[in-house]
């Protein structure tokens, strides 16, 4: 498991936005060195066309955006018992607040909220410990707490590693019952039909967006590539779940 886990990882890195143009500039300039001037002229196109195309803000929003809007922001009306925060990640630097150690905090701001709005419910969080010496789980809960949630209204599971072992536990807990799933707007799509796929009742409760309003199609491109990474993630993620089903 742990090596299909790392495995499945280390060949993400190759079709995802940097390592495939960093890919095909190393090769690129293999064939450069090499005097093959034609193998390597169509990789360095194709490497630096590519990354022009995602760096350009108007893109990569495009793309963010066919994700974010599939599922509104989630209205507060509902009266449900467990609410499932799906873990994101996280360091131990000392140095630093919590509210710093907690990437992609939004998702465990936004459960508390709505956990404070229904009396005796349930937050449900999951996410493994990866490199560090404590599980994403646990750190969630620690911001949790420190904004006012009881501990015994807190279930944790530090085993899942991934979306699908997170809704394997979630179906342990509760079956077919209902129950709202806070995520990343560009993660709920997949994570929806995840879970729907595995006969749960997951509500949207998407935060975390990135689409950004484009009042001008002259951006400055973005070198780190972060918002067409984070579609282009969930798009592989997606027609991965499609072949699997």
């Amino acid at each position: 498991m742990e090596i299909g886990f790392f495995l499945k990882k280390f060949i993400t890195f190759f079709v995802e936005p940097f390592g495939m143009i960093f890919s095909l500039f190393i090769i690129g300039f293999y064939f450069l060195f090499k005097k093959q001037y034609k193998y390597a002229k169509v990789l360095l196109s194709t490497a630096f066309g590519l990354f022009l195309l995602l760096s350009y803000p108007p893109f990569s929003n495009f793309l963010v955006e066919n994700l974010e809007n599939k599922y509104p922001k989630y209205d507060y009306k509902h009266d449900i018992k467990y609410i499932h925060v799906l873990g994101s990640g996280h360091n131990t630097d000392k140095s630093q607040p919590l509210s710093s150690q907690i990437s992609g905090i939004q998702r465990i701001l936004e459960g508390v909220i709505i956990h404070k709005q229904v009396s005796g419910s349930k937050l449900i969080l999951t996410g493994y410990k990866g490199d560090t010496n404590i599980s994403n789980a646990q750190m969630n809960a620690n911001l949790a707490m420190a904004l006012g949630v009881d501990e015994q209204n807190i279930i944790i599971s530090d085993k899942p590693k991934d979306t699908k072992e997170e809704a394997i536990f979630t179906r342990s807990l509760l079956d077919e019952e209902k129950f709202v799933l806070v995520t990343s707007a560009t993660h709920m799509p997949r994570a929806i039909k995840l879970f729907k796929s595995l006969g749960l009742n997951p509500i949207p409760a998407p935060t975390d967006f990135n689409k950004r309003e484009i009042d001008t199609y002259l951006k400055l491109p973005d070198g780190l590539l972060r918002a067409s990474t984070i579609a282009i993630h969930e798009y592989i993620g997606i027609l991965w779940n499609m072949i699997r089903s």
